[in-house]
């Protein structure tokens, strides 16, 4: 165990001892009969046509004892699959995985006891299980697909009636009356029968996977079934409020304040596609995963908008006519100017106004793209995890 083992990667000769590769017997290296196959008798040595850049970390594993960090030149799915290869173990890929700030994977939640329960959950849950599991998922997302675009339509001045709870408050005293006569208006209007029909088919599905679940604190505590809750909430909140501004209950302005955020909150429910669709799963857990890249964006754009707010108002001072009259004001400028949006309704017309929007629309495209590379990794790694899982 105390001989000296060469390595080669690649043309990259490492040399370690046989006893510290021994302290991991269960891996390729560790293991003497599985890293057999890879000796080279006449250079006496091991050759392994493998990523150089990788191997240092992964030699580092058995020298530190099962310390694994990534080197920054290596993307995160080329060393994942570098470990995969030297068969160090899930474990050390979970650690790595949590030292990378990814979420620890969890297993998939086990099936309802009962027969009836179980086909339940099937169908409403997992899609790929049967024909019929794949016609509800259609369904629910046709279903999805009528109350966005429902949602859009109602906004439309032509579908507007009476001045209902989309268009502007009217000063009439009569504009109760009018509003309750209209045909636009009130529980008969088209456009709430839909929502209706779309929102009897959501709580229906929600009520089948709650009762189907075999977990109800697990069913709570995902993500997915607070959006559908969210999605349905709005929906009886308004219906409570028409029907009681339809009785004469309560202040007609409050119940359109109180509509048009519900009808806000309703937006949400555009988030209920991710559940049947893979690209909006992985785009979420790319984000989960690089919200210390975006944190750190967020503080980087909050210190140059600042920094060249409280610039611009000094270097256009001078001018009487100037735009930038204090530097709050000024933040909006800043923050268009530093994300290259540019909609210029605020320019500095002075030379050192010009010259400071010019630094700052610089400044704006460096800070922007330094997390982009850590994102894009993230991005990759999860969508290939997820084509393995299909395959």
């Amino acid at each position: 165990c105390c001989e000296r083992v060469a390595i080669n990667v690649a043309g990259r000769r490492f040399e370690t001892l046989g006893r510290t590769l021994h302290r991991f017997p269960d891996t390729l290296l560790g293991d003497p009969r599985r890293r057999r196959l890879y000796f080279d008798p006449q250079r006496r040595e091991y050759f392994f046509d493998r990523h150089r850049g990788a191997f240092g970390a992964v030699l580092y594993y058995y020298q530190s004892g099962g310390r694994l960090r990534r080197p920054p030149d290596v993307p995160l799915d080329v060393f994942m699959e570098e470990l995969r290869f030297y068969q160090l173990g899930e474990e050390a890929e979970g650690r790595l995985r949590e030292a990378e700030g990814f979420a620890a994977e969890e297993e998939p939640p086990a099936l309802p006891g009962g027969r009836l329960k179980r086909r339940a959950w099937l169908l409403c849950e997992h899609p790929e299980s049967s024909p019929a599991a794949r016609v509800v998922a259609l369904l629910s997302v046709l279903v999805i697909l009528v109350s966005i675009v429902v949602f859009c339509l109602e906004t439309l001045p032509q579908f507007k009636g009476g001045g209902g709870d989309g268009g502007q408050p009217s000063t009439n005293s009569s504009s109760s009356t009018t509003s309750s006569s209209s045909p636009r208006g009130g529980l008969t209007d088209p456009f709430f029968v839909v929502e209706t029909i779309c929102i009897c088919w959501f709580s229906l599905e929600l009520l089948v996977r709650l009762l189907a679940s075999p977990s109800k604190a697990a069913f709570f505590r995902n993500a997915m079934n607070l959006i559908d809750l969210v999605a349905i909430a709005p929906y009886f909140v308004a219906l409570g409020t028409e029907l009681a501004r339809q009785r004469g209950v309560g202040q007609p302005a409050m119940s359109l304040a109180v509509l048009r955020v519900i009808r806000l909150v309703r937006v949400f429910r555009v988030f209920k596609l991710s559940r049947h669709s893979t690209g909006l799963q992985i785009l979420g857990q790319t984000l989960k995963a690089s919200m210390r890249e975006l944190g750190l964006l967020i503080f980087f754009l909050l210190i140059g908008v600042v920094l060249f707010s409280s610039a611009v108002y000094f270097a256009e001072a001078e001018d009487a006519a100037t735009s930038f009259t204090s530097i709050p004001q000024a933040f909006w400028w800043a923050v268009v100017t530093m994300t290259t949006v540019g909609y210029g309704d605020m320019a500095p017309v002075t030379v050192g106004g010009k010259l400071v929007g010019s630094l700052c629309a610089i400044a704006g495209v460096l800070t922007i793209s330094l997390p982009v590379p850590v994102i894009v990794s993230n991005f990759s790694y999860f969508y290939r995890r997820e084509k393995r899982g299909e395959e």
